[in-house]
């Protein structure tokens, strides 16, 4: 039998600290559709962006081990407000309103997106920010958007590839590449982009490891 690398233990170790925490109760603690709805929270938030139908509910119900903890719909624009949860009483976690696109009228668009760049800008306890982007699309420009916000803000966020299970090995290569590429230039980028699949599992025990150090 192979002994393990020390490298190999502290990586377990990270692996297994995610997956007792994520293993823990999730309950919703609150929605804000508007600025005065905000909740001031006691502990560190880990909060989840992305262009609309890039999988985030299904990625936060994949890491939660639960099916109906963040609604999923085939209707981009579903989630229509900030959904607080919290973690195991270590953390909370924020599903932010998608961005990009909605079938609703464009004051609606612009309120939401009011609200989503004010508690991005302006929440102490956000200690990460999770931009999902479609691994087959790569980024748009609708996330360079709130990337430069977020770089401007110096709030820190990590790029999250969803869906790569549904990515041809060499398409996926390029679109890793050409975000690398990217987040060299982007100060308050987390240098790692993580690879993603909620339906296949892919990824999902790495990135509790890595939310799981920002807990309390």
């Amino acid at each position: 039998m192979t002994k393990m690398t020390e490298h190999e233990k502290v990586e377990a170790a990270r692996i297994e600290e995610g997956r007792l925490l994520f293993a823990k109760e999730c309950t919703f603690v609150a929605g804000a559709a508007t600025l005065a709805m905000l909740p001031e929270l006691p502990m560190n938030e880990v909060a989840f962006a992305g262009r609309s139908n890039v999988g985030k509910s299904s990625l936060i119900n994949a890491l939660t081990n639960r099916n109906t903890l963040a609604r999923t719909s085939n209707t981009p624009g579903r989630t229509q407000q900030i959904n607080f949860f919290d973690l195991g009483s270590r953390m909370y976690l924020v599903d932010l309103p998608g961005h990009g696109y909605a079938k609703v009228s464009k004051e609606k668009v612009a309120a939401w997106t009011g609200l989503v760049n004010t508690y991005l800008q302006g929440r102490a306890k956000l200690r990460r920010v999770c931009l999902l982007v479609d691994s087959r699309h790569g980024l748009k420009e609708v996330d360079r958007e709130i990337m430069s916000m977020l770089d401007k803000a110096a709030v820190n966020y990590q790029i999250i590839l969803t869906k790569v299970d549904k990515s041809k090995k060499s398409e996926l290569d390029d679109v890793i590449t050409n975000t690398q590429s990217e987040l060299k230039k982007r100060p308050a980028a987390h240098p790692e982009i993580m690879l993603t699949s909620s339906a296949k599992g892919t990824g999902i025990a790495e990135l509790r490891a890595e939310l799981a150090s920002l807990a309390e």
